[in-house]
């Protein structure tokens, strides 16, 4: 099994057609199909069938293609990490963060990696928690700011909580509560319509659990929303939605009330792979965020509804 039979595989994977895999990767098509031949030979087994004239992964294809794509990136991050350190180029560093924390963790710790290290490439990816846990098993980030999941961190990462953060209730006009403080209460949502993110989002499950533990199934007036989505959803009068108040601080036309105690909160971490060394970019924006989260708890300067773990 060669690297070039495996980067042949998955670019037939992507793109389910020879010729057009045979562009992206630079060689002939009958080139590739001789080392996508090869490939099956020695694995001793097919990788592709033909349906109906559509190329689709065999079972063996099928458990192949995450393991190939974690290798290529293995590669990739190896090779880079060689090049910084003889200087033959510049490094890089890709970071994941939920949409939350795109907003408000990430531009000063962006800013102060980048004014130190001005010719370091900066990647980020925005996501729910459970697309970038699973691009970071799949090799496709070097670190990621997620929410901890309920049911604990996949055995795959390293996981370091950080900070935590409490959800609000959004929405246009006031939402009846019996609460003497004007707080709402979980089980004051039971009949209100809400506007629910995605699959994929932690927003999602953190939802319709707390609704669950409180007796009842949330209503959903619209499902299926990234966070901007969401938030316009909300201000259009379509429903409410939890969400964290740092997310609101730019709409004005959306009323933010307190959940009472003890409310829902979330663990905010950083996670990397296990069974990777970081580069140095990685471990330098690693070390930069974890001080500048210390600074903010020391100094007293955290965002809204974002406190020490």
């Amino acid at each position: 099994m060669q690297l070039h039979q495996l980067r042949y595989f998955v670019a037939v994977a992507e793109v389910r057609h020879f010729t057009q895999a045979a562009d992206i990767v630079g060689i002939t098509q009958p080139s590739l199909s001789k080392q996508i031949h090869a490939l099956e030979t020695d694995l001793g087994a097919p990788l592709f069938e033909r349906v109906r004239g559509n190329i689709a992964l065999t079972a063996a294809g099928e458990v192949l293609l995450p393991l190939a794509t974690r290798i290529l990136a293995d590669v990739e991050t190896a090779t880079r990490e060689v090049q910084e350190l003889v200087g033959l180029r510049r490094g890089r560093v890709r970071l994941g963060a939920t949409p939350s924390l795109a907003t408000s963790l990430a531009p000063p710790v962006l800013r102060r990696f980048r004014d130190a290290h001005p010719t370091v490439d900066l990647r980020v990816e925005e996501g729910g928690s459970q697309d970038l846990v699973r691009n970071l098993l799949r090799g496709d980030l070097d670190l990621a700011l997620i929410i901890m999941p309920a049911q604990g961190a996949d055995p795959g990462l390293r996981v370091d909580p950080i900070l935590r953060e409490s959800l609000v209730v959004a929405s246009v006009g006031e939402v009846p509560t019996a609460s003497p403080t004007g707080e709402l209460r979980i089980t004051d949502l039971r009949d209100q319509p809400m506007v629910m993110f995605r699959e994929g989002y932690d927003l999602r499950d953190a939802t319709i659990q707390a609704c669950r533990e409180a007796g009842f199934e949330p209503t959903f007036a619209v499902d299926g929303g990234e966070m901007d989505a969401v938030l316009s959803f909300v201000e259009a009068g379509l429903g409410i939605a939890l969400v964290p108040g740092i997310v609101l601080a730019r709409r004005p036309g959306v009323r933010i009330t307190p959940l009472a105690p003890p409310g829902v909160r979330r663990t905010i971490a950083v996670a990397r792979r296990r069974d990777v060394v970081p580069t140095h970019a990685g471990r330098e924006l690693r070390r930069i965020l974890l001080d500048y989260v210390q600074s903010a708890i020391d100094s007293d300067d955290l965002p809204p509804g974002v406190d020490p773990r």
